[in-house]
């Protein structure tokens, strides 16, 4: 596309004149107007339902129709498992080769493009698998890439958005979540009759969006010789921050590691949840997860931007944090014990106000706490460790906990309650903010 072609599609984002034009190597510091937020705020959420349309309702269902329901809880742990591993890997990495890419097209835009398109492929790899190592190598791949998007996606954050701004920004993009969760199980119970579309529909309106904004985004670009030197000792770096010279980075670290654990074991096992112990039907499941998920993102919404609001008025992150950890704790023990579908959406409704709140306010806490405006991607990408070792550990840990309590479900909610009570508690060290 022509330059002139460039710079008329970012006016038509960017119509708020106070906004940069040119992004040299640092971030911008200058207000964002409404139309780059919600843009912005469109290609986030398209990242997400990519990745959790799978991981709430198809691939557990691919799982299940390949070995039976018997088989599938333990062959869906290694898929799972697995994947998150490379998640692990993929997400920093892609975040430290994106700080040092200096195409011309900006440092995050190409990865956008290569890991929709990967991951797109990965998506369908899963959907035609006829067994279960397929579907672990067509997962990979989706992990992979989509973490590689996700790792561009979040650092426009600080690229683009000033601290003034960043609780309201992060406020809406901590909608996302809650809104691709919705948008993924609809989708999938729309299409339910045909497995491949089930798959593939999120990966095409996602990809929509996220082009679009690829289009009209004013990249943040580095020059040739601004390039950070690369060795074997940068690359290790890539997958650390030294908790003794960021400490706060390390309590924030613990503290959304164990917030997502507590998610990864509601999410993982939320089909199983619905089949074991409150006897649904299988038919009934996308349904039911559906519903869970609408209750839950309808509070999530307004949790979400009213906390990231007041927090960027009270000038106060920590108090929010740890609140919405313990929330979201209380609502996995009330969860643990619902003995019907009904008191399962009540639970859904309770975590929707922490996790609302939680998602909103710590991305603009860990903006606020990162190590080096010139490694911004890459320390994102550290942190999204934290987002992706519990998806690993949890299949890990849940045979144990499901073996102690008999095949309890009720008991694997009440450990990840305790998960979230100790995020809580993990984020009240943390000094550089309030």
């Amino acid at each position: 596309m022509p330059d002139g072609s460039w710079s008329a599609a970012r006016s038509a984002v960017d119509p708020d004149p106070s906004e940069p034009t040119a992004l040299s190597g640092r971030p911008a510091s200058r207000p964002v107007g409404r139309g780059f937020i919600a843009l912005y705020t469109l290609a986030y959420a398209s990242s997400c339902l990519m990745l959790i349309a799978p991981l709430l309702v198809t691939l557990a269902l691919k799982v299940n129709s390949l070995v039976g329901i018997d088989r599938a809880p333990g062959n869906l742990s290694l898929v799972a498992g697995i994947g998150s591993l490379v998640a692990l890997v993929g997400n920093p990495l892609a975040g430290r080769l994106s700080d040092r890419t200096t195409s011309p097209l900006g440092m995050r835009r190409p990865w956008m493009v290569a890991g929709w398109a990967g991951g797109t492929l990965g998506i369908f790899v899963v959907a035609v698998a006829p067994s279960i190592p397929v579907v672990l190598v067509g997962w990979c791949l989706a992990q992979l890439c989509f973490n590689a998007l996700l790792a561009a996606m979040v650092a426009v954050l600080p690229d683009r958005v000033p601290t003034v701004q960043r609780g309201l920004v992060a406020g809406v993009l901590g909608i996302c979540v809650p809104v691709a969760s919705v948008s993924g199980t609809y989708l999938v119970d729309l299409f339910s009759g045909s497995q491949l579309a089930m798959f593939l529909v999120p990966c095409a309106l996602g990809g929509f969006f996220i082009l679009l904004f690829v289009a009209r985004l004013d990249d943040r670009r580095l020059a040739a010789g601004d390039k950070p030197p690369w060795s074997l000792r940068e690359l290790a770096a890539t997958f650390y921050v030294n908790p003794r010279i960021s400490p706060d980075f390390g309590w924030a670290f613990a503290s959304r590691f164990l917030l997502v654990l507590a998610f990864a074991f509601l999410t993982t096992y939320q089909a199983y949840y619905l089949l074991d112990t409150l006897g649904s039907a299988e038919d009934d499941v996308p349904r039911q997860i559906f519903l869970g998920t609408l209750t839950q993102s309808a509070v999530v919404v307004a949790a979400s931007l009213v906390g990231g609001r007041l927090s960027d008025r009270t000038g106060r992150r920590k108090a929010f944090v740890a609140a919405a950890s313990f929330v979201y704790g209380l609502a996995l023990l009330v969860i643990a014990g619902a003995g019907s579908f009904e008191g399962f959406l009540v639970g859904m409704a309770i975590s929707g106000l922490g996790f609302g709140v939680y998602m909103a306010v710590d991305l603009a806490l860990v903006v606020d706490v990162l190590p080096d405006d010139h490694t911004t991607a890459k320390d994102l990408g550290v942190l999204n460790m934290a987002a992706s070792l519990p998806f690993s550990l949890a299949p890990a840990l849940a045979p144990a906990v499901l073996a102690v309590g008999g095949g309890s479900y009720v008991l694997l909610y009440v450990v990840a309650g305790a998960c979230a009570f100790a995020g809580a508690a993990a984020i009240l060290p943390v000094k550089q903010v309030r």
